[in-house]
């Protein structure tokens, strides 16, 4: 086998037409890279609008695991003639450009370094197909079938995920197997095959799935307890409401009365949308909302009541670019000081940040428990790549022994034992009161609680001393949530006293790879991924232990970093940031240029092709 053949290994794009059907065909393709056993990440970058601007689906193959996006693109299956320019421009030397050849390719678009790939796509569907509109989805098919004869991906494989896309419509099943075959059959008629970069059958997925974390998030709330959602739409958070609607109609009826047991409501506007989940939680259900950062701003005036009333929310922000309207269809990491101080006055919020759509259900469970417990507003903070695109991730799994955490909730015989309840009166010492749900007792108990100053009894108060007594004790059940959240995860490299890396969400991808090179150019690094705030004291001990902490993070003023230096009172100088806020997840490769420019000790570094090195870290918690 030649040297330069790599197997398992390299970077795909499509770049298309939004609203041409290409989509699915180029998740066909990714699929079918995951059912030869082979990891996979894919990135839908697609346009705000709705149909005729340019939309790009990158795929990263990684047979050692990978699943962070990288740079340099292998091959490129250009048939937008919008983009084809920068297209072009985008492969790396030696890459691949195909493209459809039905119309020649003018002289200037020629690259010298790279290989021309033409292939007569939409002749090939004109001459099979007549209808016009099928002739430009049958040609998204063409170019999969010829790509997959090009780098060795199983026809097989993919004529079966066809099959199973086109289950409830088996007329669609014969064309479309029709055009990956003519698509295929062309490219060994007229070209050699496979390409110097191809795909080998493999196990390295072992019993992984692929699964976008806005559908886990949907599937997390359900089994979470939740039978309430009022929500606005609002990209990229619309399709956690549309999940939930799905997975509800078919484990929220009673299968004996058809009668659905949940609600659905589609409010005005978003803050109408927290306002009605918000009462529907004061009333006893498990309700949430979904939005993404306009919706935040818009909802803060009750976020506030909520947190002064103390009414267990769940709020879903998948977060998108911004700032205003911004980037409706990129990623950013940009809500995390917005949402950690939302709302006027001294507020502050608990917030879960899942890496993966696994954790995407497993918080989704865990923040309804803890607002329930807390008594307060708890926010999952998604963003659109892990909300929008699918993972490679852990199965779900669920614990049918799991009860809800309902917190401190009193029911009639233990509300008549009480002498003197008080709705937010402190008895534990946790600043968590008891509460009552309405309709629990005939003449105790229940209240109406608004958003101005109160006692400890909830009666309205504007004395001042009472009211900074009611702002403490609300800090002393901050500090009680500190403990209750998902501690973080660590990567101990034995490096405690120089240098480490901080990161969470999806930027924990890339910081992984990052990791793996540094360790093969003998720098290991330390690593802590942060998994909630309130951050715990294991949190600042970590730091404490640490010469200098890089914090990784997708936003322009490194929210993180502030965060970190609030509320643990670290050193802003022994922080450093690691910044990406151009809507397009991190790489490892710009974390390290960015670490080069941080550390003299990294001058001159290079680092190795990271295509050669194997992941040794995974998902798993490891604390101190």
């Amino acid at each position: 086998m030649s040297e330069k053949i790599r197997i398992n290994d390299m970077v795909v794009r499509f770049a298309n037409v939004n609203g041409t059907g290409s989509s699915s065909s180029n998740e066909i393709f990714s699929k079918a890279v995951f059912r030869m056993g082979i990891p996979v990440s894919p990135k839908n970058i697609f346009p705000s609008n709705i149909q005729g601007l340019p939309t790009w689906y990158e795929v990263r193959i990684s047979g050692k695991g990978y699943l962070g996006r990288r740079d340099d693109i292998d091959i490129l299956v250009g048939i937008n003639p919008q983009s084809m320019e920068k297209d072009i421009a985008s492969v790396r030397s030696n890459g691949y450009f195909i493209y459809d050849n039905t119309r020649q390719l003018h002289d200037d678009m020629i690259r010298e370094d790279i290989h021309m790939i033409g292939i007569p796509m939409m002749q090939l569907s004109i001459d099979h197909y007549e209808v016009p509109r099928l002739q430009q989805l049958f040609k998204n098919i063409i170019y999969i079938g010829a790509l997959a004869t090009l780098i060795n991906l199983d026809l097989d494989v993919v004529k079966a995920i066809i099959s199973e896309q086109f289950e409830k419509k088996p007329k669609l099943i014969p064309p479309n197997h029709k055009a990956l075959d003519l698509g295929a059959n062309w490219v060994k008629e007229n070209l050699n095959y496979p390409l110097d970069v191809r795909l080998e059958h493999s196990n390295a997925t072992g019993d992984k799935i692929m699964m976008d974390g806005n559908a886990a998030t949907g599937l997390g709330a359900v089994y979470a307890g939740a039978t309430v959602l009022s929500w606005y739409p609002i990209t990229p958070s619309t399709s956690v409401a549309k999940n939930f609607e799905t997975f509800a109609k078919k484990y929220r009826v009673d299968p004996e009365t058809g009668q659905n047991n949940f609600a659905i409501i589609q409010a005005e506007d978003e803050l109408a949308a927290f306002g009605m989940a918000m009462g529907a939680n004061w009333n006893g259900a498990r309700a949430f909302t979904a939005t993404s950062g306009a919706g935040i701003s818009l909802m803060n005036e009750f976020i506030g009541l909520a947190y002064f009333a103390e009414v267990p929310m769940v709020l879903v922000n998948v977060q998108r670019g911004g700032p205003s309207t911004g980037m409706p269809t990129r990623t950013q990491q940009s809500d995390l000081l917005p949402c950690a101080y939302a709302s006027h006055g001294d507020t502050k919020h608990v917030l879960l940040l899942p890496a993966t759509p696994t954790e995407c259900f497993d918080f989704m469970a865990d923040a309804f428990d803890l607002a329930d417990q807390l008594q307060t507003v708890v926010f999952l903070l998604s963003d659109l790549d892990l909300g929008m695109n699918i993972h490679m991730t852990e199965p779900l799994s669920w614990d049918d022994a799991r009860k809800f955490n309902k917190g401190k909730v009193l029911n009639k015989e233990e509300l008549d034992a009480v002498e003197d309840y008080g709705r937010f009166k402190d008895v534990d010492g946790d600043g968590i009161g008891y509460r009552v749900i309405p309709g629990t007792h005939p003449s105790k108990g229940a209240f109406l609680s608004r958003g101005t100053s109160h006692d400890p009894y909830g009666v309205y108060t504007e004395d001042g001393v009472v009211h900074a007594g009611e702002i403490d004790r609300l800090i002393r059940k901050f500090n009680t949530a500190k403990e209750l959240v998902p501690q973080p995860e660590f990567y101990q490299k034995e490096n405690q006293g120089k240098h480490a890396i901080v990161f969470f969400g999806t930027t924990t991808y890339a910081a992984l790879e990052a990791m793996d090179i540094l360790e093969q150019n003998g720098e290991p690094i330390d690593a802590m991924r942060l998994r909630a705030f309130p951050f715990s004291n294991i949190v600042k001990d970590f730091i404490d232990a640490h010469d200098t902490i890089y914090v990784i993070e997708q936003n322009r003023d490194a929210q993180c970093r502030s965060l970190l230096m609030i509320e643990l009172g670290i050193d802003p100088t022994k922080l450093k940031s690691i910044l990406n806020y151009d809507g397009m997840p991190i790489t490892a490769d710009a974390i390290l240029k960015q670490l080069q420019q941080h550390l003299h000790d990294y001058d001159g570094l290079q680092p190795p092709d990271h295509r050669q090195n194997g992941s040794s870290h995974s998902l798993k918690t490891t604390l101190l």
